[in-house]
């Protein structure tokens, strides 16, 4: 089931320390895993009501419309919420067989936003997501389990820092269907799960810093045509 969306706090002073920097890191490479995984959302919902409903093919993630959240605590005063802004990649639908389709997704991370420039630059260096030697995280899916008639844990490999290890999240299926402004054939999903980050080697400031890490994903794919 997805989890209800958490509400954006204002970060304080306090969270523009160095410290405050680690959580984002994170968790912003964890919503790259996330996104890839949400699209399988899509996929157990086609076959759960009617495998002619929800077309099957490769649908290219709406770099308009995704976004990919991460929520960590800062030292317990308040949560750090961040994103990616540059994300990408597709998935293939498969309604007959769900367990044939993908997923694959690539963030980059110099995108990193927290919403405070000088905490940015601090995740884009050494301390984080080391971006001068890893410029991309990626999330490559594994497997699908349908888990109700909408939703499915979706578990996948997310490659960050030079490591792989694997993620699953929560997906809802939202719909799918022509786009009543530009025609196309759409599919939208969200997701949601949690993850740790010193799993990936980055271990700054924790555990003072959260080291679980939630996500939220939203996004819509369009099908290849």
């Amino acid at each position: 089931m997805l989890h209800p969306p958490f509400r954006p706090r204002t970060p304080r002073a306090a969270a523009q320390t160095r410290g405050g920097l680690r959580p984002f890191a994170f968790a912003g490479c964890m919503l790259l895993a996330a996104i890839a995984i949400a699209w399988a959302g899509t996929l157990t919902t086609a076959h759960a009501e009617d495998a002619g409903a929800v077309e099957s093919g490769t649908f290219t993630i709406d770099e308009s419309h995704v976004h990919a959240a991460f929520r960590v605590s800062h030292l317990g005063f308040s949560d750090t919420i961040g994103g990616f802004k540059k994300i990408s990649g597709s998935f293939t639908l498969d309604t007959d067989d769900l367990a044939a389709s993908s997923v694959d997704v690539i963030i980059d991370t110099t995108s990193i936003d927290t919403g405070w420039a000088k905490r940015d630059e601090h995740l884009r260096g050494d301390d984080f997501f080391k971006v001068a030697t890893f410029p991309d995280m990626t999330f490559t899916s594994t497997s699908v389990v349908p888990t109700g008639d909408r939703s499915a844990a979706v578990t996948g490999d997310l490659t960050m820092l030079g490591q792989t290890h694997p993620v699953t999240l929560d997906v809802v299926f939202n719909q799918a269907g022509k786009h009543p402004f530009t025609g196309k054939y759409v599919a939208g999903f969200s997701a949601t799960g949690t993850l740790d980050r010193t799993q990936w080697g980055m271990t700054y400031g924790a555990p003072a810093l959260g080291t679980q890490i939630a996500l939220l994903i939203e996004a819509e794919g369009i099908l290849e045509e």
